[in-house]
């Protein structure tokens, strides 16, 4: 899939917003985490649209959608969700997150208030502490790696992702993820979200995850090295009457790893 294009827009404050919708039923939105885009969720849209109108988009700062300067932490993008769904016109979806999207989806329900039928977050960000050791230094040198020459950049960003899969990922799927971040917009950008990502964030709404009162299931990758799956075990025992499944062989790219066992999970759950 070479030509990934998002064919709408939102305008969210000024700046650009893409999504894109596919499928017919009941409305099941997915939401993609960090660094990656919508396109590392096509699997999971292709399975699931024939099932639901699945509602997709690119994250503020992130893929297709505006890089300028301003604000892209967690801090936002739960309101840009909201601002979505309104704007979608629809009501009680399911919401699907992945990473820093199971945050987005979690903080859209838990700070927002907006309903959902059930709730599916694949390997989220939520349990505290998290972030990488890359992480920290890029917080504390936001500037200095933005400025790097694009070729050691590039190299960078190959690296850090490669080691979000347990399984060898393929090129021309390591150039997708790489893709956006190439352009001196999307180089500033990609430090720019990993320096405003910030716990405080999560802590939030980690203590409110024991009012979810919708049907939740937990996904994780066995072998994820970026949130290890005892982060899945404490998010499981704090959802009251939650479902955790672990999926075998897979790390934190699960979405790209073993995207035909999580649509089957994620429909029979739903169903």
């Amino acid at each position: 899939m070479t030509n990934w294009k998002l064919a709408n827009s939102y305008d969210f404050a000024g700046r650009t917003v893409r999504w894109d919708t596919k499928g017919q039923g009941s409305p099941l939105i997915l939401v993609h985490g960090t660094p990656w885009s919508s396109y590392n969720l096509r699997h999971l849209i292709n399975g699931l649209a024939a099932h639901f109108q699945v509602y997709y988009y690119d994250l503020l700062g992130y893929g297709q959608s505006s890089k300028e300067a301003g604000d892209v932490s967690l801090g936002i993008q739960n309101e840009v969700l909201t601002q979505l769904i309104q704007y979608w016109k629809i009501t009680n979806p399911i919401m699907v997150g992945h990473d820093f999207g199971g945050t987005t989806v979690l903080r859209t329900h838990l700070l927002n208030k907006v309903p959902c039928e059930k709730l599916i977050l694949i390997d989220p960000v939520v349990i505290t502490p998290w972030g990488s050791s890359f992480f920290q230094h890029v917080m504390k040198h936001e500037s200095a790696f933005a400025g790097m020459p694009d070729y050691i950049h590039e190299a960078v960003v190959e690296a850090y992702i490669k080691t979000a899969a347990h399984q060898i990922l393929p090129a021309s799927t390591i150039d997708h993820i790489v893709r956006p971040w190439r352009s001196t917009k999307g180089k500033a950008a990609f430090y720019r979200q990993i320096a405003q990502a910030d716990s405080r964030y999560t802590n939030d709404i980690q203590h409110l995850c024991a009012k979810i009162a919708i049907p939740s299931l937990i996904l994780w990758g066995e072998e994820d090295q970026w949130i290890p799956v005892e982060k899945g075990e404490i998010l499981h025992r704090l959802i009251p009457d939650s479902r955790l499944q672990i999926i075998p062989d897979s790390g934190h790219l699960v979405i790209e790893e073993a995207p035909d066992i999580l649509v089957e999970a994620i429909l029979a759950f739903v169903r």
